[in-house]
């Protein structure tokens, strides 16, 4: 207010004295950008999301689209949403996806809701995502969530890179390490936040050991399988996102990110065969060793 004209703020002080004091206190927030002051990112609240391991949303935890507050949605930059991360503050978070498009209400907000538009590449034909935000006590992200895991891969498509071309005068002897699924992720879950403690624990170990062992480090595969349950895409998407999980956690413990590569093979290389279609507890069971993540270490000693 104090860049207006000495007659623009009298009368504006004039018509905000002429109504009652809660509106006439709406109007000044309003003029003020509706805004309340930012925070730090504290060292403090940043390690205690690295210690939030939270369990994943249920399908009807989301909300349903009609209730939404702006239906139409919004067509998503795919560069915003993989720049997601946890530990991001509110402020970040609308400078990549803008605001949420649920009611959210007023205070103590721990949950962003929104409707995302996808192009299908077939004209105008375009699908629709539900992604969800969760905060924590400290109002730092927590875990960003896709009601259906396939829409996960619009995002980042589960396409297995081609290993570059390595020149040695031998090849390099690897060692393989397979980590059961069940072991590492809490059901159905493929990111980071979905770990589970012992999970973690392995992989950290797994970095520590290579790093000590591997003297002439070329390279690691981080390769994702799952059961034949579920559709082809999802087994896809999901094993790729535990792939990419595991590189993440392995980066984080020293290893060097560039030379770790991942692919997701989804339900294609079984390991164990096993009778029936329906999802019973036994089918469950037999098809366990095929929900595995397997790691490659590739060292160039002689």
């Amino acid at each position: 207010m104090k860049n207006q004209k000495p007659q623009e703020a009298t009368l504006l002080a004039m018509a905000l004295g002429a109504l009652p004091p809660l509106v006439a206190c709406l109007c000044v927030l309003v003029l003020g950008g509706c805004a309340s002051a930012s925070y730090p990112l504290l060292p403090e609240a940043q390690a205690n999301v690295a210690r939030d391991n939270p369990p994943p949303p249920k399908d009807e935890d989301f909300p349903k689209l009609s209730t939404a507050k702006w239906e139409q949605g919004a067509f998503p930059s795919l560069e915003a949403l993989r720049a997601m991360r946890t530990g991001m503050g509110k402020d970040q978070v609308r400078e990549l996806l803008s605001w949420p498009h649920f009611t959210e209400g007023l205070g103590g907000v721990r949950e962003w809701n929104y409707i995302f538009h996808f192009r299908t590449g077939k004209g105008p034909e375009y699908v629709t995502c539900q992604y969800m935000v969760r905060f924590n006590k400290d109002v730092l992200t927590s875990g960003m969530y896709w009601k259906n895991p396939e829409c996960a891969a619009l995002v980042n498509p589960p396409e297995a890179k081609p290993i570059p071309v390595v020149v040695a005068p031998a090849p390099a002897p690897a060692r393989k390490v397979t980590l059961g699924a069940d072991g590492l992720f809490r059901f159905d879950g493929g990111a980071v936040s979905d770990l589970l403690p012992e999970g973690r624990a392995k992989v950290e170990r797994l970095a520590v050991e290579i790093q000590r062992n591997a003297k002439q480090l070329q390279g690691i595969v981080v390769t994702g399988h799952t059961d034949r349950l579920g559709s082809e895409s999802y087994n896809a998407a999901l094993s790729l996102a535990r792939a990419n999980s595991v590189r993440e956690l392995l980066a984080q413990n020293g290893i060097d990110r560039g030379l770790v590569r991942t692919q997701g093979m989804g339900e294609r290389q079984p390991v164990a065969q096993c009778q029936g279609t329906a999802k019973t507890p036994a089918l469950v069971s037999c098809l366990q060793p095929n929900r595995r993540v397997e790691i490659e270490v590739l060292d160039g000693r002689q």
